[in-house]
C-alpha cells in the first residue's frame, strides 16, 4: 500500500495566508544588474525554488495520463462494488488526488467504501473481489486487512476496501480514516499550497527524513501536507522549523483534548486522540531544524537531492579504524522474512539489548547501528557496534553490602569466603568487596556465547540468531563491505 493510503496519522487544516513563495525583496540586484550570474538573498532562494519546481511539478501530459487511468479504474471499481453493495462508492485519495504528487510518482489509491452494516469478513470478501475485478493481473497484499495491488500503464494502483462512516472517530481500521483526511485537505489545499507541498516533500526527501515507515521514522505525506497548510507554505514552514523548541505542538482544529510525549505533535484534525507525527523520531525532527537553518542561510539545490553514497572501500574503512582506535564488532545473520515495518523495530530492540549487554560487561559501547541488506541478494541483518574497550582483565570487582547491614553483609561474607576462586572478601569504604573471575574477557566471547540470548532481542531476530550467526571483530568487518559498504560510509562519515 502506498504511504498516503496506509498512513495511520492524520490531516491538517490551513489558515494559511499564502503559498510561501515570497517575492524577492530586490536587495540582491539593487545595482540594477539583471544579468548577475549568482543571485543572493531572497533572489537566490527563489532561483533555487523555481529550479526545483521545474523538476517536481508534473507536466500537463503526465497529469492527463494519470487522470485517464485513475478515472477508468475508478469507474471499473465502482461498477464491481455496487454490484455487491448498492450503497458502495469509490474515492481516489492520496497525493495524486490532491495534486501534491511529485513528477515521476506513480501511485493511484482507490478506496472502495462499503456501508457500515457489513461485517468485517464480508468487507474483506467484497474488497478483494472488487480489487481483482479492477486489476485482473493484480495481487493481494495485507495491511490491517487484505487489498489488491497492481500496475496499469506504469502506474502503481492500490484498491483498498474500507467502511463509509460519518466520523473518523468511528473507524474500525486505520484505513477508514484516509477518506476523512482526503476530504479535509481537499478543502484547504489550493494550487499554491499544493505546489509548496511538492517542494516540501522533495526537500524532506533530499535531507533523508521523508517517510513514515518504521525504518525511516520521518515525515509522512499527510503530515507534510498538514504542516504546509498550517504554516502557509514551504518557506514559512522552514522559518518556523528552524526555531522550534520541542515539544512542538500544533492543533489545527483546536481540539485541545489529548496530550502526547512526542517531540512533534500535530493533532489529527479529524480524530483528537491521534498524533499525526507520532512516528517522527526526535533525530528527524532535529534534522529538519538543522537543514531548515542551513537552507535559509544559504539556499542550494543540493538540499533537494537525496544522498546516495558510494560504498566505502576497504582501505577507507581501515583508515577510519586506525584513526579512531576503537574496535568494531558485528553480528551478521540471515534476516527474518519480515516487511521493513516489522523488521526494523526488531533490529533496534536487538541492538539495544546487545549494547546493554556489552556495556554491562565493561566493553564500553562508543556508537552502534543496525541495518539490513535489502538488495535481494543475501537478506542479511547486521548489528554493528563500535567499542572503546574490547578486552577486560580476568578479574572484576564486585561490591557487596555495607558491613553494618548485618544480615546481607554476613550472607555476602559467608558466600564468598567459601569461594576459593575470589580475592577477598575485604573491606573498602565501609563495605565488603571481592574481586572475582570475569565471565567474559573479550566482547567476542560474550557475543558467541549463549548469554547473548539473555539480553532482550527482538523475537524474530532471536530465532534467526538461534539458527546461525557470525561475529566479526576488528579488521574482519571489512568482509561486510560488499553488502553494507554504503551504510558503513554513512556510519563512519556521519552528517546531521
Amino acid at each position: 500500500m502506498s504511504e498516503e493510503t496506509a498512513e495511520r496519522g492524520a490531516d491538517d487544516r490551513s489558515d494559511a495566508s499564502g503559498s510561501g513563495s515570497d517575492d524577492p525583496d530586490g536587495s540582491a540586484n539593487a545595482d540594477g544588474d539583471d544579468n548577475a550570474d549568482a543571485p543572493s538573498g531572497s533572489a537566490a532562494l527563489e532561483h533555487v525554488l523555481e529550479t526545483v519546481r521545474d523538476r517536481v511539478d508534473p507536466d500537463p501530459d503526465e497529469r492527463d495520463r494519470l487522470r485517464k487511468v485513475a478515472d477508468r479504474l475508478a469507474e471499473r471499481a465502482a461498477d464491481a462494488a455496487t454490484d455487491r453493495a448498492p450503497d458502495a462508492d469509490v474515492v481516489q485519495v492520496g497525493s495524486t488526488a490532491r495534486n501534491t504528487w511529485i513528477s515521476g510518482d506513480r501511485d493511484i489509491d482507490l478506496f472502495v467504501r462499503f456501508p457500515p452494516e457489513l461485517d468485517r469478513d464480508t468487507l474483506e470478501e467484497y474488497g478483494l473481489a472488487v480489487g481483482h475485478a479492477t486489476l485482473p493481473d493484480g495481487h493481494e497484499e495485507y495491511a490491517e486487512h487484505p487489498y489488491v495491488k497492481g500496475t496499469v500503464e506504469g502506474f502503481d494502483i492500490d484498491v483498498v476496501p474500507c467502511f463509509r462512516l460519518e466520523s473518523a472517530t468511528d473507524i474500525r481500521s486505520a484505513v477508514d480514516r484516509t477518506p476523512f483526511h482526503n476530504s479535509y485537505l481537499l478543502e484547504r489545499l489550493d494550487d499554491d499550497l499544493a505546489a509548496d507541498v511538492r517542494l516540501t516533500k522533495q526537500f524532506l526527501k533530499g535531507i533523508g527524513v521523508y517517510g513514515s515507515d518504521l525504518r525511516t521514522r520521518g515525515f509522512s505525506g499527510f503530515l507534510t501536507e498538514l504542516l504546509v497548510c498550517e504554516y502557509g507554505g514551504f518557506r514559512p514552514l522552514l522559518e518556523a522549523a528552524r526555531d522550534w523548541h520541542p515539544q512542538v505542538e500544533l492543533d489545527p482544529e483546536d481540539h485541545g483534548e489529548a496530550s502526547f510525549d512526542d517531540p512533534l505533535v500535530v493533532i489529527d484534525p479529524t480524530d483528537p486522540e491521534r498524533n499525526v507525527a507520532a512516528v517522527c523520531s526526535s533525530a528527524n525532527v532535529a534534522r529538519l531544524q538543522h537543514y531548515a537553518r542551513e537552507f535559509l542561510e544559504e539556499p542550494a539545490i543540493e538540499y533537494f537531492e537525496p544522498d546516495d553514497p558510494a560504498s566505502l572501500s576497504e582501505s577507507q574503512l581501515q583508515e577510519h579504524l586506525k584513526r579512531r582506535g576503537t574496535t568494531p564488532v558485528a553480528i551478521r545473520f540471515d534476516a527474518p522474512d519480515l516487511v521493513e515495518d516489522q523488521l526494523y523495530p526488531q533490529l533496534r530492540k536487538s541492538l539495544d539489548g546487545v549494547t546493554t549487554g556489552l556495556d554491562d560487561r565493561g566493553f564500553d559501547v562508543f556508537r552502534a547501528t543496525a541495518m539490513a541488506n535489502d538488495d535481494g541478494s543475501n537478506g542479511h541483518g547486521l548489528l554493528f557496534v563500535e567499542l572503546a574497550v574490547d578486552e577486560r582483565p580476568t578479574v572484576e570487582r564486585h561490591d557487596g553490602p555495607p558491613v553494618h547491614v548485618k544480615g546481607h553483609a554476613e550472607g555476602f561474607y559467608d558466600a564468598y569466603t567459601a569461594d576459593s576462586d575470589v580475592y577477598g572478601p575485604f573491606i573498602e569504604g565501609g563495605r565488603y568487596v571481592t574481586e572475582r573471575r570475569r565471565e567474559f574477557t573479550t566482547a567476542r566471547a560474550f557475543l558467541e556465547s549463549d548469554r547473548l540470548f539473555d539480553v532482550g532481542l527482538g523475537a524474530h531476530v532471536e530465532t534467526a540468531l538461534e539458527d546461525d550467526y557470525e561475529v566479526l571483530v576488528g579488521d574482519d568487518v571489512t568482509a561486510l563491505l560488499a553488502e553494507f559498504g554504503a551504510e558503513l560510509r554513512r556510519y563512519f562519515e556521519p552528517v546531521p
